[in-house]
């Protein structure tokens, strides 16, 4: 946090201790966030003010990444061909057109997916679009999600391609949000008919909501939503994002985010005010269990809708989720365990990491004490 910082605040100087960059790197490759790390400094000529060692992990896994970030876009621009042919309406989202916006170039955030943006109705032809390309279904389409996704093994990797299909930008029945509120402001794309790109002010609205929905867990969730908020301009305010987000019921979870985010990075009161910043439930960025990180879930999970009935929802699905959320949760393979042995497993699994937190919260107590 302490280096991202010294990123985008010109008051803050990069640590000079060896240790530091040494610890930093691991948390830099866990959270994927090499390439940003790296074309950041370098664009700000201060690349050279770390060590050697850094420089050169950082330099390759950027290379790599800007490898895989190359084919993906050929595989993206092939699937758009066929959605343009088809005259099916399509978004590219996040992904590598993201790279290239708003951090200046396509190997500045390795991409691992293709997430497309679709109409709902067109979804079965949209499926059979990518059929056509070699991919496959992976699971089927869970009721009350808003994604599907197909993948396609790679030669000479052990990981496939996936593409993730949307139409929508979060769950159904958590809130009013309407797709056709984004498709409405949504412009071409060079001399295309169907291919389509976000307004400046629904991409914002997406890695908000993305950043949400992954509770903020890693630095690259802080890094694209900085980057768009570098990016705004006067006509793109917070108020008419918290309008939109009011209109569809999310209000509570921009909110929060974007609270989060000005908390962390203070310095960006100086870039572009945030006004309606609220009080979090001492949230931390932080890779620990414990009883602050199960606070933060919980607030996270139930407490970031604008409806009561949604938290019910929400509730609900946690406490009696999906079969196919169950297997994700419980980290059980599809094809393990009976319905019947899931639930228990996925019960045990919530209750053992229940205890932990616990426990860790007593030992820190005890190692206070002492």
């Amino acid at each position: 946090m302490e280096l991202v910082k010294a990123l985008y605040d010109p008051q803050s100087a990069l640590p000079n201790d060896k240790k530091y960059y040494e610890n930093a790197i691991l948390g830099i490759e866990l959270d994927g966030i090499s390439s940003q790390v790296y074309f950041l400094l370098k664009e700000q000529g201060r690349l050279d003010q770390t060590p050697s060692f850094f420089q050169a992990r950082l330099k390759e896994t950027y290379e790599k990444g800007l490898y895989q970030n190359l084919f993906i876009k050929n595989q993206m621009n092939l699937i758009l061909k066929e959605f343009e042919d088809e005259r099916l309406d399509v978004i590219a989202l996040k992904g590598v057109n993201f790279a290239e916006k708003y951090f200046g170039h396509i190997g500045a955030r390795i991409t691992s997916d293709i997430d497309l943006l679709i109409r709902l109705e067109d979804l079965e032809k949209a499926i059979d679009i990518a059929k056509s390309l070699g991919f496959l279904l992976e699971k089927e389409v869970i009721p009350g999600y808003f994604h599907c996704s197909l993948s396609k093994e790679l030669p000479h990797s052990k990981i496939p391609l996936v593409v993730e299909l949307h139409w929508s930008l979060i769950k159904e029945h958590t809130s009013k949000f309407s797709a056709e509120d984004i498709w409405n402001k949504s412009t071409l794309v060079g001399q295309f008919s169907y291919i389509k790109e976000l307004s400046p002010q629904h991409t914002f609205y997406m890695i908000l909501l993305h950043g949400w929905r992954h509770n903020l867990d890693s630095l690259k969730y802080f890094l694209d939503i900085i980057q768009v908020i570098y990016q705004m301009d006067d006509e793109h305010d917070y108020e008419i994002l918290l309008k939109l987000a009011k209109s569809h019921q999310t209000l509570k979870r921009i909110t929060r985010t974007l609270s989060i985010v000005y908390q962390q990075f203070p310095y960006l009161d100086h870039v572009k005010k945030f006004p309606n910043k609220r009080a979090t439930i001492s949230w931390e960025f932080s890779s620990s269990k414990g009883l602050k990180q199960l606070i933060k879930f919980i607030d996270y999970k139930f407490f970031s809708f604008d409806m009561a009935k949604h938290s019910l929802i929400e509730l609900f699905r946690w406490i009696w989720p999906s079969k196919m959320d169950a297997y994700s949760q419980s980290g059980e393979d599809y094809q393990g365990p009976s319905v019947f042995k899931l639930y228990p497993l996925l019960y045990k699994k919530r209750f053992t990491k229940l205890i932990e937190a616990r426990r860790l919260k007593s030992l820190r107590s005890g190692n206070r004490e002492e």
